[in-house]
């Protein structure tokens, strides 16, 4: 397998972005550097953390996390393209050492654009609905996307910062058409941002346009067979707008799918991609939302320097390995060929336990804390409410959803597997969301030995684990 595909089978923050650093400097060292490490999904919402072993750290966003090797980005035409996001972006990484960050870039034209107007909508409509807050990242995305769908004809796209007048058409529309919904977006109070004129956001894109170099579908084809390519997934499998649990779910589909259409458009065989999955040693979420492992000791003893408290995002939250849900990502994403397994010295300073059981109480009852305005995970603005009865489902429907373990508590039901259902339907998706805050987690009465957990989490995930980290840079890895 030539080419190699990242996806985390989490919530996210499992640490893609250290993978694909690490993939890039074995195949610089290896003889064959990577062509490009090619976004699939997302946008400037995604935070993959990478130290390199001199020190330097950077938190990519758009940027491909092999960028500090020296491989070029290529954002696909399924990423979100900030402009404003990326030249914050590329200036930070000027200041660690990189010649010209947007030399090494190149976006699809069809790419839609975050601009300022999709931001502010973003968080004022947030803000407006009080303490039934959805919970959002803060930064448009589920506006670009909600908004592409709404208007794809005329949804501001990458190539179109190359022509002014029509830019400067398409967001005087956007934004008289955010204005007519929400009222003015010109009070600050209601999105904590400033508001530039249209005007300035067309001169500021035109610039962002004569930096980067705009393309189509043939200069993937062209990066493939120059060398291998990375493909780095944004968000985790437990997010997706399909399969994760809805509705703290993000507008991106963030399984193998893009990363497989784009490649089969390339005309790269199927079969040459590597299906790469990233999992911690420990289960973690950013904000509100199902979390059954969940252990505030753990919280405590686990804290992660590049993962806080935000605004927008809210806690990061830490749990035990929740096999069962991780179990839920393999099987939604279609399989994995092999395992990156991180945070390996957690196990060696603090007892982990593994979940591969839920107990869960009858309907109408609720073990987790439901949401209560708090903010929501790795995400954006979510996608339309399924949620009704999600929290009343009978027993026929709970055993449609999960297949059960051989104990069963009285007056609950133990369930060993999270039963998929159609892309797409999300009402489906809402009621696992609903036996999840009924759920309890049903631990391993040992937990694994610090060296027993490759072998725990190969057995979980069906692959081999290829990829052991110990720490955040390079050299932790082996």
């Amino acid at each position: 397998m030539r080419h190699t595909i990242v996806v985390d089978l989490g919530f996210g923050d499992a640490g893609k972005g250290t993978v694909v650093d690490h993939l890039c400097r074995v195949a610089a060292a290896g003889g064959e550097p990577a062509a490009a490490v090619v976004r699939f999904n997302g946008g400037a919402q995604a935070a993959h953390n990478v130290v390199t072993d001199d020190g330097r750290h950077h938190t990519f966003a758009q940027f491909g996390s092999g960028t500090l090797t020296g491989v070029p980005t290529h954002l696909s035409r399924y990423v979100l393209v900030d402009p404003l996001a990326l030249a914050a972006e590329a200036a930070h990484l000027a200041a660690l050492g990189v010649p010209d960050p947007f030399a090494r870039l190149t976006v699809h034209g069809d790419a839609l654009l975050t601009t300022p107007y999709h931001v502010v909508a973003n968080r004022a409509r947030e803000l407006a609905r009080g303490a039934g807050r959805h919970g959002s990242c803060g930064m448009g995305i589920g506006e670009t996307a909600a908004y592409g769908l709404a208007h794809p004809d005329t949804a501001p796209r990458a190539r179109d910062c190359a022509r002014p007048a029509r830019l400067r058409r398409l967001l005087t529309e956007l934004r008289d058409r955010l204005e007519a919904e929400l009222g003015s977006l010109e009070v600050p109070a209601r999105a904590g941002v400033g508001l530039p004129p249209v005007d300035a956001c067309v001169e500021v894109f035109g610039q962002f346009s004569r930096a980067v170099r705009l393309v189509d579908d043939r200069h993937l084809a062209e990066l493939a067979r120059v060398g291998p390519v990375v493909l780095e997934g944004a968000q985790g499998v437990l997010l997706d707008e399909w399969h994760g649990f809805h509705p703290y779910t993000t507008w991106s589909t963030t399984t193998f799918a893009n990363a497989e259409k784009l490649l089969c458009d390339a005309g790269v065989p199927a079969g040459d991609a590597r299906r790469l999955g990233v999992v911690r040693t420990y289960t973690t979420r950013h904000g509100a939302g199902p979390l059954v492992t969940e252990d505030a000791a753990l919280t405590a003893a686990l804290p992660d320097r590049y993962n806080g408290t935000g605004r927008w995002q809210g806690a990061f939250r830490v749990g035990h390995f929740d096999a069962v849900a991780h179990r839920y990502a393999v099987e939604v994403a279609g399989g994995v060929d092999a395992v990156a397994l991180t945070h390996l010295d957690a196990p060696g300073s603090q007892p982990l336990g593994i979940c591969r059981s839920y107990e869960v109480s009858p309907a109408g009852t609720v073990v987790q804390p439901t949401p209560d305005g708090a903010d929501i995970p790795d995400c954006d603005d979510i996608g339309p409410a399924a949620t009704r009865n999600a929290d009343r489902m009978d027993a026929s429907a709970v055993r449609g959803l999960a297949s059960p373990a051989e104990a069963e508590p009285a007056g609950s039901r133990r369930v060993d597997r999270l039963v998929p259902g159609p892309p797409g339907d999300l009402a489906r998706a809402a009621e696992l969301t609903g036996l999840l805050w009924r759920a309890r987690p049903v631990l391993d009465p040992r937990p694994p030995g610090a060296a027993d957990w490759p072998d725990v989490v190969a057995d979980v995930c069906g692959a081999p684990v290829a990829i052991r980290s110990h720490g955040p840079r390079s050299g932790d890895k082996h």
